[in-house]
């Protein structure tokens, strides 16, 4: 599967353990940057994941910053992304189950690495439970 990472300054950490790990996992992962850690803004990053996934260069994106929420609200903005700021691996699961997240936002700050790999992993493997989620899911593309 191919998904993209991102992150600025505050989850750049982050963002390199997970890049490592989930290759190890069998992933290919395509990194948006940044490429040092130094400051940056988190806007430019999630929208150069947001543009990868509109080029359909990569399927689903983790995206990290100091608390995940930056980058959860910059990602929002393209219609195409539904980004999901997880604390938790429920959150990461029921991000996927019920609201067919593509783009998991993630707190560097605030996550330890093997609980973050924990929330990837179980966010990249959770399946949409379609349903009667569906119709609110399409929902959201009738609001841009």
């Amino acid at each position: 599967m191919k998904i993209g990472i991102g992150s600025d300054h505050a989850g750049y950490d982050l963002k390199e353990f997970l890049k490592e790990e989930l290759k190890k996992d069998g992933y290919e992962v395509k990194d948006y940057g940044p490429e040092a850690k130094k400051s940056v803004d988190y806007p430019d990053f999630a929208e150069k994941l947001a543009r990868g996934m509109q080029k359909k260069e990569i399927l689903f994106g983790i995206l990290i910053c100091g608390t995940g929420i930056g980058m959860s609200i910059a990602a929002n903005r393209y219609g195409w992304i539904r980004a999901a700021r997880a604390c938790t691996i429920q959150d990461a699961i029921l991000a996927r189950e019920h609201n067919n997240a593509n783009v998991l936002a993630l707190g560097g700050r605030l996550t330890a690495n093997e609980l973050a790999l924990q929330m990837a992993k179980a966010f990249l493997s959770t399946p949409f439970l379609k349903g009667r989620h569906t119709k609110r899911v399409n929902r959201l593309s009738r609001m841009l």
